[in-house]
C-alpha cells in the first residue's frame, strides 16, 4: 500500500514537472526569432591601425574579451588577414569552442564575420563591425545578430543576449581603444 502511494506521489510530481517543462517552452518560443547586440566606441588612431587590429585574427589576443582561457587552442587558417581569414578555437567554458571566418573586408569601412560557436551549443552568427570618421578619431561599432533557437530562447527567458554579451563588447571595445591609442 505504501509503494502506491508513493508511486502515486512521484507520478503527480513528474506530472507537474512535464506541465512546467512544456510550459517553459511554450512560453519561450514566443520570443524573437532573431537577436541583434550593437555597442560603439570612439578610438584616436588612424583609421588603418584601428582596422588592422580587428582585420587580423592574430591581433584579437590583444583586446578581445573573450581572450578568458589561458590554455586556450587557437588555430589561424588562411591568409593572415582579411577576407579568407579564419581562426578556430578550443578553451574552458568561459570562452567555448567555435570558429570565426572573415567573409567581408571592405577598404577600411567594414568587416564581416561569420561566427560558428560548436560549444557549449550550436549557434551560427554573423558578426560586423563598421568604422566611420567621428570628430578627429574612428567610430567602432561591433554588431552580432542572429536566429534564436529554442535552446537560445529558454536562456534568454532568464538572461537577454543584451545583458550577457553587450558588457563584453564593451569591455573589449575599450581594450581596442587601449591597444590602438597606445603609441
Amino acid at each position: 500500500m505504501a509503494k502506491t502511494r508513493k508511486q502515486t506521489i512521484l507520478k503527480a510530481i513528474g506530472a507537474i514537472l512535464g506541465v512546467l517543462a512544456l510550459g517553459l517552452i511554450v512560453v519561450a518560443n514566443t520570443g524573437k526569432d532573431t537577436f541583434s547586440v550593437e555597442r560603439s566606441i570612439v578610438i584616436n588612431a588612424p583609421m588603418e591601425k584601428v582596422f588592422s587590429l580587428v582585420n587580423t585574427f592574430a591581433f584579437w589576443v590583444a583586446w578581445s574579451p573573450f581572450e578568458k582561457d589561458p590554455n586556450m587552442k587557437r588555430t589561424l587558417i588562411g591568409p593572415p588577414k582579411g577576407v579568407g581569414s579564419a581562426m578556430e578555437w578550443d578553451g574552458n567554458s568561459d570562452v567555448g569552442a567555435g570558429r570565426a571566418e572573415i567573409y567581408m573586408s571592405e577598404g577600411d569601412t567594414e568587416i564581416e564575420i561569420k561566427l560558428d560557436m560548436t560549444r557549449p551549443f550550436k549557434q551560427s552568427n554573423k558578426v560586423n563591425f563598421l568604422f566611420v570618421p567621428e570628430g578627429g578619431g574612428i567610430k567602432v561599432t561591433w554588431r552580432m545578430s542572429g536566429a534564436t533557437n529554442l535552446m537560445s530562447k529558454v536562456i534568454n527567458l532568464f538572461m537577454s543576449c543584451e545583458e550577457m554579451i553587450g558588457p563584453e563588447f564593451e569591455k573589449g571595445l575599450e581594450k581596442l581603444k587601449a591597444v590602438a591609442e597606445r603609441g
